[in-house]
């Protein structure tokens, strides 16, 4: 554990290191560990505000990047690692690269932003503050139904409870904190970066749409852009072997 920081370490081989976004843990990647693990050190981690690791001061996306660089100097070996992302993970993955390239060997960014729209960061605020009023229960209804795809909902209910299930276990006032992280972030120039660089997201994320992703795809030198069909911002869970063929496809030939 990097200073306080809740870290699963699992397989053998090159490190690669996973971050979670708002609402999510380590666990968020379950599927992709399972895989991954087969080839590489896999460290997940969840970071301060969020799962089992609580907040001891302010969470900001600098202060969470700094938790992820500790945790790379301590599980890295000394050599970039291999570094995934999801959602406003991928904000803190960004901003990582392009402070310490030295760390990161790749990029793989799953439903990424570069920052939240305007509207957005107002509604990330609003969200923080009903967390604190009234818990985490409806915010994981309403995040699951607008979060998903249609065939998520009608066909996976596992995955949507799933889903649920990483919401509701969240501490309210973390959470909100994480909210107020998100609802400041600002877009790293991530035109310096120079690491392969994957993007991933749903044809049915709407936090994270195709041609927002394309636009992000288009300022990192030489990034692959996958788009995965009936799918939500939550690929990682609600297309497990979509998003694990693209990421092996990308570590084997990059």
């Amino acid at each position: 554990m990097a200073q306080g920081i809740l870290t699963e370490i699992h397989g053998n081989g090159d490190p690669l290191v996973m971050v979670h976004g708002l609402g999510g843990t380590a666990n968020a990647f379950g599927p992709q560990a399972e895989v991954l693990s087969r080839f590489f050190r896999v460290i997940r981690m969840d970071l301060p505000g969020s799962g089992r690791t609580p907040a001891s001061g302010p969470v900001s996306i600098e202060s969470l990047t700094d938790c992820v660089i500790s945790v790379l100097e301590q599980h890295g070996a000394g050599s970039p690692v291999h570094v995934v992302g999801h959602s406003m993970g991928t904000i803190v993955c960004q901003h990582l690269a392009v402070r310490r390239p030295d760390l990161v060997r790749s990029l793989a960014l799953i439903g990424p932003l570069a920052q939240p729209p305007d509207a957005a960061r107002t509604a990330v605020r609003a969200r923080a503050a009903k967390a604190r009023e009234e818990g985490m229960t409806g915010i994981a209804e309403a995040i699951v139904q607008g979060g998903t795809s249609a065939a998520t909902k009608a066909a996976k209910p596992e995955t949507a409870a799933f889903i649920r299930e990483l919401l509701t276990r969240q501490d309210p006032e973390g959470y909100a904190l994480t909210c107020e992280a998100l609802a400041a972030a600002v877009a790293a120039p991530v035109e310096q970066l120079t690491c392969p660089s994957l993007l991933i997201t749903g044809s049915e994320d709407g936090t994270s749409p195709a041609p927002s992703v394309r636009a992000l795809a288009m300022r990192i030198a030489g990034s692959k852009l996958v788009i995965i069909p009936a799918c939500g911002h939550w690929a990682t869970l609600e297309a497990p072997s979509a998003v694990n063929d693209a990421l092996l496809n990308f570590y084997f030939t990059t």
